[in-house]
């Protein structure tokens, strides 16, 4: 495909960063926005109302407009929020539009085109569609694979998630491509120290009643199903009837209307003394400091970002051998993978780590290493520079 843009790919661009909802744009991508700010580039952010908007508008070089997009499928609101979203874009005259997750990649898929963009750019993270059946599943499946067709370049945030999609057919071999060794902006290792945060973590331990010799596995993300929380606690109900002092602290928002936890397993959250769920935390570092290893065990992911930012606070993890997963977690070397829904196997592997300090130091070690020299989030957004001055300077033959 041949590209024009109205200025040399040295100069500014005017770059639109959409998501369906601001808390991605914020959290998963803030330090990108501000990199693609600091050299010099006109940012754009769309994204539906929400309480990050305030953080958001206060980056310096970045505007903001707030957008209604559905995260379910809603007919008529996804038509309004196409037309709007073409009209902005229209209006702006953007030379690259750059879109994460699924509703805001199609949306900006389409509005893009029909608006002239030149460079349009979507990144995948994950297909939501794994767990679905039926028509649900067959739209879903639908919709990436517009995404793949109407862009001008798609990524993936992990090889493994990219090999998953030319699998199950979404893309041609070769349509999506990975920058680096994967991952969506890397991690920032300024914030995400262990001894920058070293006096946080004890007075988080402090806080929630865990002793300083008690060992502590975190959870970081959406507290749901298809992260497998339903297996983590009957995980850790199996663990504490024979380990005392271990405790699980599951930092993160419920979804009771998208993906709701069973009922059994929310009554075992409130009733197990060893379980402490916090809900959302701006400062997730502070958890992370405060523990001995990450747990995720996800029925899906993307890359699973969490996993490298507990990496590079020294924190092995133990996750499900899942595409995305299986690039963020080095299988016996920084973590332990397991089969997805087996609560029995991760269990063991929570207890092989927790029991054995030589072996969890070694691979924690082994994580940082890896975490700071492959996923900085200034060598990751880098990459991501590079590939908009590259599309900027095609030209048309």
């Amino acid at each position: 495909m041949q590209l024009s843009l109205p200025r040399q790919a040295s100069q500014p661009l005017r770059v639109c960063r959409i998501a369906t909802i601001p808390f991605f744009l914020l959290h998963h991508l803030g330090t990108q926005i501000r990199a693609t700010a600091e050299a010099g580039h006109d940012v754009l952010l769309v994204s539906s109302p929400g309480p990050e908007w305030a953080a958001l508008r206060s980056m310096p070089g970045v505007r903001a407009v707030e957008l209604p997009i559905a995260r379910v499928i809603s007919p008529l609101s996804d038509l309004r929020a196409l037309f709007a979203l073409w009209r902005l874009l229209r209006r702006e005259r953007v030379d690259i539009v750059h879109s994460t997750t699924p509703k805001a990649g199609l949306l900006s898929a389409i509005a893009g085109l029909l608006a002239g963009v030149p460079v349009r750019l979507h990144t995948f993270t994950g297909q939501a569609w794994v767990e679905l059946e039926g028509w649900r599943r067959r739209v879903a499946v639908a919709a990436d694979r517009l995404i793949v067709a109407l862009n001008t370049r798609c990524y993936a945030d992990s090889a493994s998630q990219r090999e998953f999609m030319e699998a199950q057919g979404v893309a041609p071999p070769g349509a999506v491509m990975v920058l680096g060794a994967g991952s969506l902006a890397g991690v920032d290792p300024n914030v995400f120290d262990r001894e920058r945060n070293a006096e946080a973590g004890r007075a988080t331990r402090a806080r929630l009643g865990i002793g300083a010799q008690d060992k502590v596995i975190v959870f970081v993300g959406r507290v749901t199903r298809d992260k497998g929380i339903v297996e983590l606690v009957q995980a850790f109900q199996r663990l504490s009837g024979r380990m005392a002092g271990v405790h699980l602290v599951l930092v993160g928002p419920e979804e009771p209307e998208r993906d709701p936890l069973p009922e059994a397993t929310r009554e075992a959250v409130a009733r197990e003394p060893g379980i402490h769920a916090v809900g959302y935390e701006s400062d997730p570092e502070h958890y992370l400091a405060s523990a001995d290893l990450i747990c995720l065990p996800s029925y899906r992911e993307g890359f699973g970002n969490v996993v490298i930012e507990a990496a590079a606070m020294g924190l092995p993890a133990v996750g499900t051998r899942i595409p995305g997963l299986r690039d963020a977690i080095v299988e016996g070397v920084t973590g332990v993978l397991v089969p997805a829904k087996d609560p029995v196997a991760l269990e063991r592997a929570l207890a092989d780590l927790l029991l054995d300090d030589a072996l969890r130091q070694a691979m924690g070690a082994a994580a940082q290493e890896r975490a700071l020299r492959e996923f900085d989030s200034r060598v990751v957004n880098a990459r991501v520079l590079a590939e908009y001055a590259t599309l900027a300077g095609w030209r048309s033959g």
